[in-house]
């Protein structure tokens, strides 16, 4: 796979989003912010979320929706390389925020479920109905985790639910090309789950005792980050420690493709054919660009 070096100097890429007009955008976890990627590699800040943005979606609103992890890391530099640290003493939780392209509006819509501060929300992705659906990572203490969960909510701030609760690292998340299954990676376990969809908005319960039904756990010591779904229904899960995305097949088969950094964080399809594929390679701060070998998903919204 020949891979393009498109921007470099970025202080941990993630969330990237192929824009309408050819640029990304993508959020900086570590810089606190919103960056636009044109085609060229030129960078601009598209706005400063403050604490940790992870996750970038384009809502049914046309604005940018955040997975905020509230600034949980600790930063490493280790040879060169930027490494998330322990949790912060300072980090006290996280939120989903809407940026408004139009106005440049910033809001934070949802804190909390159920009086329950979210922890480090992480990932997330739009149905058909416009509701979202989101991962909240947890976080390293001291003493251990805190758990991690799947939610869901609506953007117009009237309703968000815990639709799975007491995961180990929750992060990547997304839907299968019919709608019926919510797809998360889990970090630590290296594994991906598959969770079905009961209605919009809500999960079906697991088999027996398991939260979901188990897709691949991949063999040794390999991290799963964020991820997008093929237009085929592979899903394509950012791989950290072994480099690259890894192509998962429903039926448990996996492909892997290599890029140059030990912490591939997200991937995003783009394009007239949903070909093109760029890749957040974190811990060298760069974004990369390729030829995908099968189009990708078209979301359901975009700007």
């Amino acid at each position: 796979m020949d891979i393009e070096l498109v921007c470099e100097g970025l202080e941990f890429p993630e969330g990237p989003i192929a824009m309408a007009d050819g640029s990304i955008v993508l959020t900086e976890i570590k810089a606190g912010r919103l960056t636009r990627v044109t085609p060229d590699g030129r960078k601009e800040t598209v706005v400063e979320t403050g604490g940790g943005p992870n996750g970038a979606a384009i809502g049914p609103d046309g604005a940018i929706w955040i997975t905020n992890n509230g600034g949980v890391f600790t930063w490493l530099d280790v040879n060169g390389l930027t490494i998330p640290g322990p949790t912060a003493a300072s980090h006290i939780g996280g939120s989903l925020q809407r940026y408004e392209l139009a106005s440049g509006k910033l809001e934070t819509v949802y804190e909390a479920c159920d009086g329950r501060r979210l922890i480090g929300p992480n990932d997330l992705v739009f149905d058909r109905q416009g509701g979202v659906w989101f991962t909240d990572h947890g976080c390293a203490t001291p003493e251990g985790r805190k758990y991690g969960g799947i939610y869901y909510a609506k953007t117009d701030g009237s309703h968000i639910s815990r639709q799975r609760d007491h995961l180990i690292a929750p992060n990547g998340i997304g839907l299968s090309p019919d709608e019926t299954v919510v797809y998360a990676a889990d970090t630590q376990l290296g594994r991906l789950w598959a969770f079905d969809v009961a209605e919009p908005g809500v999960l079906a319960p697991g088999p027996g005792f398991a939260p979901g039904r188990v897709i691949c756990n991949l063999p040794d010591y390999q991290l799963l980050d964020s991820l997008a779904v093929e237009a085929g229904g592979k899903v394509c899960v950012a791989t950290i420690i072994n480099g690259g995305i890894t192509a998962f097949d429903p039926g448990g088969g996996v492909e892997h493709h290599a890029f140059p950094d030990l912490i591939c964080t997200n991937i995003c399809f783009g394009g007239a054919d949903l070909r093109d594929a760029w890749v957040t390679a974190s811990s060298t701060g760069k974004l990369y660009k390729a030829r995908w070998p099968r189009p990708g998903l078209k979301l359901n919204f975009n700007a």
